[in-house]
């Protein structure tokens, strides 16, 4: 065995322990499983994964980048609080994303596109039907990633994945509104986007999706002036 093999084993496997802890704990938070001003103990998590506090470490740098964690002043650290007064800003953009990636999509998608989106429009369904909140989720995501990769402007898909990875924690919320039973519309929506962009129905497509982003826009809204109803602390 030469060095170079001796020291190439060790980087893989801290690797692959950093990105086990980061996906891990990603999970954690964005399913609400680890709500907003949960504590983060280097030490515990440590203990949890049987590793140590290096790759955890490098684990919880990625997620503060990502806005999902805060270290404070006295060097705790939590997982970052939702930050409700500021949300129409993200409804903003969340809705603008919707409509200009679908419309895009029915503008510039291809076959093997359609495949593509019909086939994670199809794994939604089933979760919906399955009353899984957690695929859900991660089913929707998938579908309107799909949708906006169809479209062609990797800017535009950065930066809607980048939203709908941050409004995970809104849209369990969302769902536990609904007691993780969508109604079967829910669904409907879904397949007349799809069929728009089948279409190339660019003004349908546009409109659909705009209805379709503000009426979630419009249910969260309704939980915040609700007050205690959410399952997370302000």
């Amino acid at each position: 065995m030469t060095a170079a093999d001796k020291t190439s084993r060790p980087e893989r496997k801290r690797g692959s322990g950093v990105k086990v802890v980061y996906d891990l704990l990603r999970d954690e938070i964005l399913d609400l499983v680890l709500p907003p001003g949960s504590p983060i103990d280097e030490v515990q998590l440590a203990e949890r994964f049987n590793m140590s506090r290096t790759p955890i470490r490098e684990a919880l740098v990625r997620l503060a980048g990502e806005g999902l964690i805060d270290t404070l002043p006295n060097r705790s650290t939590m997982v970052s609080n939702i930050d409700f007064l500021n949300m129409h800003t993200y409804f903003d953009a969340l809705v603008l994303m919707y409509r200009i990636t679908t419309r895009l999509a029915a503008e510039y998608h291809r076959p093997e596109d359609l495949r593509v989106i019909r086939a994670h429009q199809a794994e939604f369904a089933k979760a919906v039907e399955e009353q899984d909140a957690l695929a859900m989720i991660a089913t929707n995501a998938a579908l309107h990633s799909a949708i906006a990769e169809a479209g062609r402007n990797p800017y535009f898909t950065s930066l809607f994945g980048r939203l709908l990875n941050e409004g995970r924690r809104l849209l369990r919320l969302y769902y536990q509104s609904y007691d993780d039973r969508l109604p079967q519309r829910f669904v409907d929506e879904h397949e007349d986007m799809i069929a728009v962009i089948a279409a190339r129905d660019v003004e349908a497509a546009d409109r659909l999706a705009k209805v379709h982003a503000e009426q979630i826009v419009d249910q969260i809204q309704k939980l915040f002036t609700r007050g205690g109803h959410l399952n997370v602390a302000l």
